[in-house]
């Protein structure tokens, strides 16, 4: 029975006051997501999968910490145990509550001979590590090594087509065929990993194996159709295209021609640390799972909720107040979550009601938070992941290139900030009441709260290693959570370690995917020809090569996540920009910026369209007005390329004249975008403040001083003649 007379407590403290509006939606910020194909177990199923999730976390922290494995085995185990875990969680179509279980004859029967296949697979695997680990025999046994393959990879491929055709949606099952799959995984990982010393030498050469082509297939094939269900077609159509590349080879005209590869070589070179073992699944076992888990511990211990709920607290009640607010909670989260439509789902589900209320369209309710969730790709220190990427690719040291990225956050952030703010005075947006808002007293007593992110920069900047610093920073969340009621004990350590596996399965087969077609680029040497078109075209002009790494870093990201995108672009683009002059770290960030602003670039915009659906908005309107709303994520990049002092290189005084002018510049571009300065602008007053921004791409003194006159001028001129009444939503 309650007790009425006691005080209520608030979400994250203490306190003796009710709960405000928001902070009783808050929660939903830390709440999991399910996708339509998502199964969701209960009881003894659920059990299995949430212990093969705390596993598969434990062994990757513990390696990491521990007790480190040889990097081929470590990688192996982190793609097939994330195969396993992704057909076990999610279906080949759509799952619904209370579907018909009940399979064909020709179901059944093409599923029995497929798992026949696979068993079989499965059985010479095991007699090969029993034969070398229990029997001690040098040599395997010659009928697993020679027959095991066949079966293996025909019966994966027939469980595939299955799970197309007959589609198993219950939602609380196993559905057999993906239990198969599952079962594929295990055996071609265990095959890969039990030859992997001998496969670093004869992999991609004549001496490999049929054996360790079929294995080589079978993976590529469950990769690629996990990618298929947690990314979408786009990806898969890419990384088709490429496998096609290699074997069409001796047809193609012109730089496009090579001489082809046999299957063999191909896919077994295709699974070494050339292609799926490579640098993003690198990233991928290391970094993004320890930030992904960082993540889930935080959301375990509300810690997400309050970061929403201080932003609330702050910027609310002012004009327009959720969209700010959107701006800095979807900034924070997206840094971490290494996803932007997931961050947008995220945290969409409390700003984007809260922003209709105010007055804002849906559709552009939806853009402000795709474009701020966007833009927490590359916000330092984590960029979601994308910094260690860019560090493995390089070899450029991780911090140089977190410290030369804060200036281009800070400008991006602001321009948002600046449109979000024009697009509340056009339309005389009032803020929430602030009886619906967190109390900004009750919050500040908790600001303990941001220890774990303050403890992740601290010890980034000190010199720590970066699997040290989120180790730290996931201990003190699980310390400091000991100050709120949502205390972290053994369970919910285990429920964030559950969690934190389900949320990395994407980016798992999303960075294999990637490595597939990094791979073929780097076997096939079409990067470099590529690369050498690239200077053609641009004949030796910079600013030239740059926009076709821009439109190519935009096309190859669409319908991609940023880890992906930008490991695509960087092997096919960076070398040829690089070749021409421009320094290394400009070139990737560069092409990086890119590959992140193609989540909100139409006609494929992952994080307008995941804002829409939540907004119930037009999915392309919203992706056209993200895109106006994220301008200045396609400037800023040019700007750095012009004045590398925004990047903290050279002098502090012209870092501090470059940033000043940038964010300018930023703003009368937002001013130009959006209409408005003092009052509505006419058509020629819009143009002229669009050329007064550009003029302060460039960062030298003269274009400053024409923009900044030009600027004024206008401003003058808007003064006397605008009305400053507000247009109506």
């Amino acid at each position: 029975m309650t007790d009425t007379s006691r005080p209520q407590t608030g979400s994250n403290g203490t306190d003796d006051e009710a709960p405000s509006l928001i902070e009783s939606q808050a929660s939903s910020v830390d709440a999991e997501t399910a996708a339509a194909n998502q199964r969701e177990f209960a009881g003894r199923r659920n059990m299995i999968v949430a212990t093969l999730c705390v596993a598969y976390t434990v062994f990757h922290l513990f390696v990491m910490n521990v007790y480190p494995l040889e990097t081929w085995t470590y990688r192996l185990i982190h793609v097939g145990g994330g195969l396993v875990l992704g057909f076990l969680l999610f279906g080949a179509t759509t799952v619904m509550d209370g579907a018909d279980r009940r399979g064909t004859l020709l179901s059944r029967a093409l599923l029995a001979i497929a798992g026949a296949g696979i068993l079989y697979g499965l059985l010479g695997v095991v007699a090969i590590w029993i034969s070398g680990t229990v029997m001690g025999e040098a040599l395997p046994p010659k009928w697993a090594l020679t027959t095991f393959g066949v079966p293996l990879t025909a019966g994966t491929a027939l469980t595939i087509v299955h799970a197309w055709i007959f589609p198993d949606r219950a939602r609380s099952h196993f559905a057999r065929a993906d239990v198969l799959l599952g079962v594929a995984a295990i055996a071609c990982t265990a095959y890969l990993i039990w030859f992997a010393p001998q496969l670093q030498l004869r992999a991609g050469m004549p001496m490999a194996l049929p054996g360790d082509m079929w294995a080589a297939i079978t993976g590529v094939m469950l990769i690629i159709e996990l990618t298929r269900r947690l990314a979408g077609l786009a990806l898969v159509i890419i990384a088709s295209i490429f496998v096609a590349y290699s074997f069409l080879g001796p047809w193609l005209p012109g730089i496009l021609a090579h001489r082809g590869y046999d299957a063999k070589r191909f896919f077994t070179y295709i699974f070494t640390d050339n292609g799926i073992l490579g640098a993003p699944i690198a990233i991928s076992s290391t970094y993004i799972i320890l930030f992904v888990v960082f993540a889930a511990i935080l959301q375990t211990t509300r810690v997400g909720e309050y970061f929403v709920n201080l932003a609330f607290a702050v910027a609310g009640h002012k004009r327009g107040g959720p969209a700010k607010v959107s701006i800095f909670a979807s900034g924070l989260m997206g840094m971490i979550n290494g996803t932007s439509a997931g961050n947008v789902v995220a945290t969409g589900s409390l700003t984007i009601p809260m922003m209709k209320k105010v007055g804002y369209k849906p559709q552009t309710a939806a853009s402000v938070e795709a474009a701020a969730s966007t833009g927490g790709q590359i916000m330092p220190p984590i960029m979601g992941a994308g910094a260690f990427i860019m560090a493995e690719i390089t070899g450029i040291p991780y911090m140089d290139i977190v410290w030369a990225a804060i200036i281009p956050a800070i400008i991006y952030f602001a321009s948002v900030y600046f449109m979000v703010d024009l697009a509340a005075q056009k339309r005389n947006m009032q803020g929430l009441p602030r009886s619906q808002l967190p109390k900004v007293g009750k919050l500040l007593r908790q600001i303990y709260l941001f220890m774990p992110i303050i403890v992740l920069i601290y010890a980034l900047f000190v010199g720590y290693s970066v699997i040290r610093c989120g180790t730290l920073a996931m201990a003190s969340a699980a310390v400091v959570s000991w100050l709120t009621p949502h205390r972290m004990g053994i369970r919910q350590l285990l429920h964030a370690f559950d969690m934190g596996a389900r949320m990395v399965l994407q980016l798992v087969a999303v960075c294999a995917t990637a490595g597939i077609i990094v791979g073929v680029i780097a076997l096939t040497g079409i990067g470099s020809r590529f690369s050498t078109v690239l200077l053609a075209l641009a004949d030796q002009n910079q600013f030239l090569a740059l926009f076709f790494a821009m439109i190519v870093s935009i096309v190859l990201g669409m319908g991609m996540p940023t880890t992906a995108a930008y490991a695509v672009a960087a092997s096919v683009i960076a070398p040829g920009v690089v070749a021409l002059g421009v320094e290394p770290l400009v070139a990737h960030l560069f092409i990086f910026y890119f590959a992140v602003m193609s989540a909100i670039t139409p006609p494929v915009a992952l994080a307008a369209y995941a804002g829409s659906a939540l907004a119930g908005s037009d999915p392309m309107r919203t992706s056209v007005e993200s895109f106006k709303i994220g301008l200045a994520a396609f400037v800023v990049p040019y700007m750095f390329f012009f004045s590398d002092a925004m990047l903290m290189n050279g002098h502090w005084l012209a870092t501090l004249h470059v940033t000043i002018t940038a964010i300018v510049g930023v703003y009368l571009l937002s001013c130009a975008v959006q209409g408005w300065m003092v009052g509505a602008t006419n058509v020629v007053v819009r143009i002229g403040l669009a050329i007064a921004g550009l003029t302060m791409i460039n960062g030298s003194w003269t274009t400053d001083i024409i923009g900044v006159v030009l600027a004024v001028a206008l401003f003058a001129f808007q003064k006397r003649t605008a009305v400053p009444h507000p247009v109506r939503a």
